[in-house]
C-alpha cells in the first residue's frame, strides 16, 4: 500500500469513528423508537465499515 493510500485509509477510519460516536450520542437523545432504531442501524453500518477498513491495515 502506498503512503498516499495509507493516509486515505487512516482518514477514512477517523471519519468512521466520528460517525459512530455521533450516532451513539444521537441515539441517547432520541425518544422516537423508529428513529432511534434507524440511527442504531447507521451506527452498526459505520462500525462494519470501520472494521473493513481496519482489516486493510493487517
Amino acid at each position: 500500500m502506498t503512503s498516499k493510500e495509507l493516509l486515505y485509509v487512516e482518514d477514512a477510519l477517523g471519519h468512521e469513528q466520528f460517525f459512530q460516536t455521533k450516532c451513539a450520542e444521537t441515539v441517547s437523545q432520541l425518544q422516537d423508537e423508529n428513529l432511534r432504531n434507524c440511527v442504531e442501524q447507521m451506527a452498526h453500518q459505520h462500525k462494519q465499515i470501520f472494521s473493513s477498513l481496519y482489516g486493510l491495515l493487517n
